[in-house]
């Protein structure tokens, strides 16, 4: 996996820059999700970052262990409330190993494109099986690839063009690989930010889980389970390894 592209610049405004995602209306239905997937055991988030969704999963209850290849991330996550409640390990989440078994394994927010080669995410998704407990289930949330809407020569799509922040993202159809390029204004001054990418097809994504011996349980277009179409940006889709 490349060195983390979170370093501490953008540790210290990754929350407020990210804000629409704290929202309750974004937050509530995610967690509803994993709680309920989780069920009684513990629950494992590859990439737990700042801790957006490990904090309230495990304010309901779940224990939440977490892996990370950032540092600075990490940090925050340990400076807020109950923090000190998430177990992590910094490491590549494609290959590091934790302790024990996990009746669920997750990714949120685009984060397995953060691995940028198809090497990187087939190991992930080994690595999830071999981490959750029989029976368990893996879920990603990932956007669907733009690449339609680009004409015939094009590379580039915005997708925030806002007072505060531009956003482009720059892609390689024949290598499925995309770089977002971000630009925030502030006080005066122009910080930029660019992150590598691997985008999948969910047929791809479940080859990569049949191969780690999972099943496709059910694919969504949201957190509140409503139908995933050709239309849908983005899916969340549930692998189940098998009972023993």
């Amino acid at each position: 996996m490349a060195d983390s592209h979170f370093d501490e610049p953008i540790a210290r405004h990754y929350d407020e820059r990210s804000s629409d995602m704290f929202d309750p209306a974004v937050l509530g239905p995610t967690v509803d999700f994993l709680a309920e997937l989780a069920g009684n055991g513990g629950a494992l988030e590859f990439g737990v970052g700042t801790g957006r969704v490990a904090l309230p999963l495990a304010e309901r209850g779940v224990p939440v262990h977490g892996v990370d290849s950032s540092p600075a991330m990490v940090e925050r996550l340990a400076a807020k409330p109950g923090g000190d409640a998430i177990g992590v390990t910094i490491g590549d989440f494609a290959t590091t190993k934790v302790e024990g078994a996990f009746s669920l394994v997750y990714l949120v927010f685009n984060t397995i494109m953060n691995l940028t080669t198809q090497d990187e995410q087939v190991a992930c998704f080994a690595n999830a099986a071999e981490h959750l407990a029989p029976g368990g289930s893996f879920v990603i949330e990932v956007i669907v690839p733009e690449v339609q809407k680009l004409a015939p020569g094009e590379t580039i799509r915005p997708f925030a063009v806002e007072a505060a922040h531009l956003g482009f993202d720059e892609y390689d159809v024949a290598n499925q690989t995309l770089v977002s390029h971000h630009y925030w204004f502030t006080d005066g001054e122009i910080h930029g930010h660019r992150v590598p990418f691997r985008y999948a097809w969910p047929a791809e994504f479940d080859l990569m889980a049949r191969m780690a011996g999972m099943t496709l349980e059910g694919r969504w277009a949201d957190w509140d389970r409503s139908p995933f179409t050709a239309d849908s940006p983005k899916h969340v889709s549930v692998w189940e390894k098998a009972a023993e």
